[in-house]
């Protein structure tokens, strides 16, 4: 169970919420070479989310608005260029075949704990793993809250979007009370709801964890970098994007409503897609993940990332 004991009032705003790219991209530039253009004026959008590729038990289903990649944004020569290898799954092909726009680069907020601002948990043994439902080193406090799976499908846009085999991805988020380990007040000891993985032939990889709360400010949502390679990651070196997951709206709607939930349920309704500053410009479409699954049964997310 969670704890957090001396964090500020819950209802209110969450300190230094994310503030934008503005905010920190100063710091990330600073601290990384990039690969290709970065921050550069191609990365403003990214692909729909794609279907999981597995279910989360019966539960009632919600489809992301971006399940469909808008015309105009599906290059013919890209989408022909490519092509999965003999095990992609449907997701895959899927995905492939909806290539080429490539994922918004957003702020990786005030608690990345990647050492661009403070602690860093990238060089900490342990820290690549699937479920981040725990903290791991000297702390196994594990949180609670509705299971959620996330898979994220990588597509190399320079080269066809092939899928990107070997990169990695770190993940993290707030608990269910809006809390982030490494940072808030009392959870400075805790990394949980920290991760990396690396992608699969097929350019896929998935985190299992639980539905993040919501707090005042910002839309329910998951941060991740992408690195050029699982080495890379683990020693905060070569970036390829940063950017953030939206969930669905009837996803959060039916989560906040179960019990524990209940300092999110009071705090989700005062944040929009459209106010969000970070998904407020587009309303979130590319990065709006598709989900399926239900509180009880547990959710599912997924979304695909082109680079």
């Amino acid at each position: 169970m969670t704890t957090s004991p001396g964090t500020p009032e819950s209802s209110g705003p969450h300190p230094n919420h994310d503030r934008g790219l503005e905010f920190d991209v100063s710091t990330l530039l600073s601290r990384r070479r990039t690969f290709g253009v970065l921050f550069g004026g191609a990365a403003t959008a990214a692909l729909a989310a794609c279907t999981p590729t597995d279910g989360a038990g019966s539960g009632t289903a919600t489809s992301s608005a971006s399940s469909a990649t808008p015309s105009g944004t599906a290059s013919s020569s890209t989408t022909a260029a490519a092509s999965p290898s003999a095990a992609a799954s449907p997701t895959v092909t899927r995905a492939i075949a909806e290539c080429g726009v490539e994922i918004p680069q957003e702020t990786a907020g005030p608690y990345p704990g990647d050492g661009s601002n403070g602690p860093n948990v990238l060089e900490a043994s342990g820290v690549v793993r699937k479920d981040i439902t725990s903290s791991f080193g000297t702390s196994g406090t594990k949180v609670d809250g509705v299971p959620l799976t996330v898979t994220l499908t990588l597509l190399d846009n320079a080269n066809g979007c092939v899928p990107l085999s070997g990169a990695a991805v770190y993940a993290w988020h707030c608990d269910r009370d809006g809390k982030y380990s490494l940072y808030d007040s009392g959870l400075e000891n805790e990394n949980y709801l920290r991760g990396v993985q690396e992608a699969d032939a097929n350019g896929q990889l998935s985190f299992t964890t639980v539905f993040p709360g919501a707090y005042n400010g910002r839309w329910p949502h998951i941060h991740f970098e992408v690195f050029e390679s699982l080495s890379n990651a683990t020693s905060a070196g070569q970036l390829l994007a940063v950017s953030q997951i939206a969930l669905t709206d009837a996803a959060c709607r039916d989560v906040y409503a179960t019990a524990g939930y209940e300092t999110s349920a009071a705090n989700f309704p005062n944040t929009t897609l459209k106010s969000d500053n970070v998904f407020g410009d587009d309303g979130g479409i590319y990065q709006l993940a598709t989900m399926t699954g239900s509180a009880k049964a547990g959710y599912t997310a997924a979304l695909n990332v082109t680079i």
